[in-house]
C-alpha cells in the first residue's frame, strides 16, 4: 500500500500521539464495590495510598523504636511497608497493632528468620512476610496470576525483588490504553504511582479490611 505524500505527516502525527498518550498519559478509573467490603473501603484506600506520593521520603530500612500502638518511623523515612502502613491508618485501621495481637495468638506460624523469641512492635509490621501471614490470616489470600483483571483497586500485592520482599498497593489508575491498573509503592525513591504491577515476581495477592 503506498501512502500519499499529503496523508504521511498527519497519520504519522496521529501515531506519535497515540503512543505517548499510552506511555504518559494517567487515566482514572471508576471503582466497583466489592460484595464484601466496607462501604466505601476501596476508593478510600485508593485515595489514601494516592495521598502518600505526595510526601518526599527517604529510604530507610534501619531499626527504630517507636511507640505501640499507632506508632511511626519519622515521616521523612520510611520503606515500602510504610507506604502500607500509613495508608491503611489513614483508614482507621493500625497494622502494627494487628500484626502485634495476631502475634500474640500465633507467634509460631510467622517466619522465623530473624531470630526472634517474642513479638517486637517496634518492627514486626514492617516486614513484609509477617503482613503476608496476617493477610492470610485474617484477610482474603487470593490467586497468584498473570490475568490484570484479577488485581483490583484496594488490592494489595507482594513481590519479590532480588530474593527481597516488596509490597504495594493497587489503585485506580492506569496508563494510556493499558488494562492493568497502576500501584503505590516504595522501591527506593520515595513512594510512587507506576504501572509496575507485572514488572517483578508477584509472591502474594490480598485483600484486606482491618481484623473486624
Amino acid at each position: 500500500m503506498i501512502i500519499k505524500k499529503r496523508y504521511f505527516t498527519p497519520l504519522l502525527l496521529s501515531i506519535v500521539l497515540i503512543l505517548a498518550c499510552n506511555r504518559y498519559y494517567v487515566r482514572d478509573v471508576e471503582v466497583i464495590p466489592r460484595e464484601k467490603e466496607p462501604e466505601g473501603f476501596s476508593i478510600a484506600m485508593c485515595k489514601a495510598a494516592l495521598e502518600r506520593t505526595k510526601h518526599q521520603v527517604r529510604y530507610d530500612s534501619r531499626y527504630v523504636s517507636i511507640a505501640y500502638p499507632g506508632g511511626d518511623v519519622p515521616d521523612e523515612t520510611g520503606v515500602c511497608s510504610d507506604v502500607v502502613i500509613r495508608s491503611y491508618r489513614l483508614l482507621g485501621i493500625d497494622l502494627q497493632k494487628d500484626v502485634h495481637e495476631d502475634m500474640l495468638k500465633a507467634f509460631d506460624l510467622f517466619p522465623d528468620r530473624w531470630g526472634l523469641k517474642s513479638p517486637d512492635t517496634n518492627i514486626d509490621h514492617r516486614r513484609v512476610p509477617n503482613l503476608e501471614v496476617l493477610f492470610q490470616r485474617k484477610g482474603e489470600s487470593l490467586p497468584v496470576t498473570e490475568n490484570a483483571d484479577d488485581y483490583l483497586p484496594g488490592d494489595i500485592v507482594t513481590w519479590v525483588l532480588s530474593g527481597r520482599p516488596h509490597i504495594g498497593i493497587v489503585v485506580n489508575k492506569k496508563k494510556g490504553f493499558r488494562r492493568r491498573f497502576m500501584i503505590v509503592h516504595n522501591v527506593g525513591r520515595g513512594p510512587v504511582l507506576e504501572d509496575k504491577l507485572f514488572q517483578y515476581k508477584i509472591n502474594g495477592h490480598y485483600r484486606y479490611y482491618g481484623t473486624i
